[in-house]
């Protein structure tokens, strides 16, 4: 059956508008009212922590150092370009009792991917996670936090979920410290919420992740006066399902 010119011109009018739909979820109003899940939405007596863009030998074993100090585990969002070049630390993070999730292979914005694109650098970053580090990935955050329709599909082909994040601490920025790390998760911080900090700076001002580091710390500290369990995001969102 021969398809109608004018059906044909309103999908092909539709498919812009199903690629760039998903953006909406950039809002984090949006995300929490609507999307608990994507927010990294758990149980109100837990706090998952998440590092994105590593592994990094310069700078991830000083957060190794820290979590296994306060002797709390955390989800490392990996890109792969980073862990192709550092296997044996990608290793060490699952070996210490982390969780490692999908970041991309490359910190490429995913909306200048079409499906076939995107499909490729996703599934080629998971496989290479699985192989590496011997554990299979459960989530997805891609770079910049940017959904796309693509994203969205290629994340239900390769069995990943994809989950933002509730607060972060601009950790990225030439300008960060410590204490405006702290401040500014701590502004949006509640039980039930995830973490987003960086163990690398590859995509971030030189040397930001030092601000990080030295946020951290008092970050625990904080989540233990308020009574909140951290953790990985797996048990997160596992306990609120």
């Amino acid at each position: 059956m021969r398809v109608p010119v004018r059906a044909r011109w309103a999908v092909a009018a539709a498919l812009p508008a199903l690629h760039v739909a998903p953006l909406v979820t950039a809002l984090p109003v949006v995300r929490r009212r609507f999307f608990p899940g994507l927010h990294g939405v758990g149980r109100p007596d837990r706090v998952a922590l998440t590092f994105d863009d590593g592994p990094d030998p310069e700078s991830t074993p000083r957060f190794l150092e820290v979590l296994a100090e306060h002797r709390v585990r955390a989800t490392f969002f990996l890109l792969g370009v980073m862990l192709q070049r550092s296997p044996d630390l990608g290793r060490e993070i699952v070996a210490a009792g982390h969780e490692v999730g999908v970041h991309g292979w490359q910190h490429d914005n995913l909306l200048r991917r079409g499906p076939a694109a995107t499909v490729r650098e996703l599934a080629r970053a998971r496989t290479l996670i699985t192989a590496v580090t011997g554990q299979t990935p459960r989530f997805l955050r891609p770079p910049y936090g940017v959904l796309t329709g693509p994203t969205l599909l290629a994340a239900r082909r390769l069995g990943l979920v994809p989950v933002l994040w509730s607060c972060w601490g601009r950790d990225w920025a030439a300008t960060a410290t410590a204490d405006s790390v702290y401040d500014t998760v701590r502004a949006k911080l509640s039980g039930g919420g995830t973490i987003l900090l960086h163990d690398s700076s590859c995509t971030s001002a030189p040397g930001a992740w030092r601000a990080g580091l030295g946020a951290l710390p008092r970050l625990l500290a904080e989540c233990r006066r308020q009574g909140w369990t951290v953790g990985p995001l797996g048990g997160h969102r596992d306990v609120a399902e």
